[in-house]
């Protein structure tokens, strides 16, 4: 669909419209809409069609297309998870290959490996701010974005640091990157008990290590 809607807007326009979809351009086209100067190729452009296309898509589509490119067989846990992923992955990602690249940490085994801005974010304070947001998470008897959130801001303010100083580790240590989807939307597709395991795992590794 990008495709076509930056290839036809290469050779033809109607007025300021950028997205057009084939049923659209088939009600608009007239030759008078046929630009007379040379097209350029904007590969930036493309791809921020492409996400727009991605982000108005059908997550169960989307999951199709995406599970080829995760890397292993996905069995129907596996794709039920990521189609419950979609939403908050597609929002970020400009081709499928980003969408399988951030639904990985979804299916990773623990412990999990750190890249290297990760393992940054466990030094220092982190271990002990990771115990606390454990103990905190642990005694919640609800696992709700909004629960969750709370849980984190009061840690956050007992601790007397900016939410930032929180999350970033608490990011690192359940997914293993710098880089995720919203904190609380991972814990809630992780579960608890994952949640809970990679967060121990990480504070126990750092502590120790």
């Amino acid at each position: 669909e990008a495709l076509s809607n930056y290839l036809l807007r290469l050779g033809w326009g109607h007025g300021d419209e950028e997205i057009i979809t084939r049923d659209r351009a088939t009600e608009l086209f007239d030759l008078s809409g046929v630009g007379r100067s040379p097209a350029r190729f904007d590969l930036k452009k493309l791809q921020n069609l492409n996400g727009h296309y991605i982000r108005e898509a059908d997550d169960a589509m989307l999951t199709e297309l995406v599970v080829p490119r995760i890397g292993f067989d996905c069995d129907d846990r596996q794709r039920s998870l990521l189609q419950r992923a979609m939403p908050v992955l597609k929002t970020r990602a400009a081709n499928l290959n980003e969408i399988a690249d951030g639904a990985r940490f979804l299916f990773v085994s623990r412990p999990l490996d750190m890249d290297d801005a990760a393992a940054k974010l466990l030094e220092g304070d982190a271990p002990m701010i990771l115990s606390k947001v454990h103990d905190t998470l642990a005694a919640l008897p609800d696992w709700d974005s909004e629960a969750l959130e709370s849980a984190v801001r009061s840690v956050a303010e007992q601790a007397e640091v900016k939410l930032g100083a929180v999350a970033q580790p608490l990011r690192a240590a359940l997914v293993g990157r710098k880089t995720s989807p919203g904190i609380f939307d991972v814990l809630t597709l992780l579960g608890r008990d994952e949640s809970l395991g990679r967060i121990a795992d990480q504070a126990a590794a750092t502590t120790n290590g």
